[in-house]
């Protein structure tokens, strides 16, 4: 199988790839380099035979490949900025969201009994991450996740990532018998009802339905057993809480609420820690860190972190979405 034979057809079929791409320019890059398009496209057909992907699916990555300028300006422009805690929890964790996820579990009783009990993820800790990453599936990928991928290998800033991401793409795409040229995602890479990238899809990845083919953009089944195996094999705890909401006293060491500096609750109960009404927190055996807002000139609140927020740091390595994952969860128990 020769590239050239692909890129003859290539040539031949997408026009809006021959007349779109060489108009493009970019600002700090100049013209669009057309040969560098095509030596990618060249590298991943090749590797992708080496990797006995079908035939069928490189044609659909290759033959009808279209270049994204949009993706190019949103990975360039993705801007440092600083939210506060409230803001963030008002945006995510909001009453629409929380009636919403009420309802939407009491259409799913089975399904998310079912997970619990094979991984141990409680229904409402599965609906939080369900509403958080897609909003219950409502929210609707804009792009084919081939030609997403692509594009971001072209932009070089993660282009061995973006590969890797490109080939698992391929490799499930093969072995769940599922269209590659349908299935879309976010601009980033991200797909189905738990935003998973194609490597967490490959290696967390469970059929829920059991029809033989694991497809977590069409089947809830399927994204919400994928979800639970994913919080279980990163180690959760259905006993234990995710956070607990606390008072500091006055003048506390603020450099502690880092979430990185790790104490016994009864160490923190020594060091003036208590429940938002000045009562004792619980002194059972566990150890947490300690993380607030500390952009505010005055911290307002204050977070005991458990292992389960560190479980789900590894999922989403942003305090504020753990904190939001915990607090959802508890509105929709």
């Amino acid at each position: 199988m020769r590239f050239n034979f692909y890129m003859k057809k290539f040539l031949q079929g997408s026009f809006l790839i021959m007349f779109l791409l060489p108009s493009i320019c970019f600002a700090d890059e100049g013209q669009f380099d057309m040969d560098r398009w095509y030596t990618i496209l060249n590298d991943i057909q090749n590797t992708a035979v080496e990797m006995k992907i079908s035939n069928h699916t490189i044609n659909e990555v290759i033959q009808p490949s279209v270049f994204i300028p949009s993706i190019i300006i949103s990975d360039k422009n993705q801007k440092e900025f600083t939210i506060s805690l409230d803001q963030y929890l008002t945006q995510v964790v909001n009453p629409k969201r929380v009636t919403d996820g009420k309802k939407i579990r009491r259409k799913y009783p089975t399904l998310l009994n079912k997970v619990y009990k094979k991984y141990g993820v409680p229904p409402h800790v599965i609906m939080a991450f369900w509403g958080i990453e897609s909003n219950y599936g409502e929210y609707k990928a804009k792009y084919k996740l081939s030609d997403a991928f692509l594009t971001l290998i072209y932009d070089g800033r993660r282009e061995t990532f973006f590969k890797n991401q490109l080939f698992a793409l391929m490799k499930s795409a093969d072995k769940d018998k599922i269209e590659i040229s349908k299935i879309y995602g976010s601009w980033a890479g991200a797909m189905g009802h738990f935003q998973f990238i194609p490597t967490t899809l490959e290696q967390y990845g469970v059929d829920g339905n059991n029809d033989g083919k694991i497809d977590i953009v069409n089947s809830v089944s399927d994204a919400m057993f994928s979800a639970g195996n994913y919080l279980s094999k990163l180690g959760w705890n259905k006993n234990e809480k995710i956070v607990r909401e606390v008072k500091l006293p006055d003048s506390f060491d603020t450099s502690l609420l880092d979430g990185k500096t790790k104490k016994t609750l009864a160490e923190w109960n020594l060091m003036g820690i208590t429940n938002p009404d000045g009562s004792k927190i619980p002194e059972f055996e566990i150890s947490a860190g300690l993380v607030a807002d500390t952009n505010l000139p005055v911290v307002t609140r204050a977070f005991l972190t458990y292992p389960n927020f560190y479980r789900i740091k590894k999922w989403n390595s942003s305090n504020w979405y753990a904190i939001a994952v915990a607090m959802l969860s508890e509105e929709i128990k």
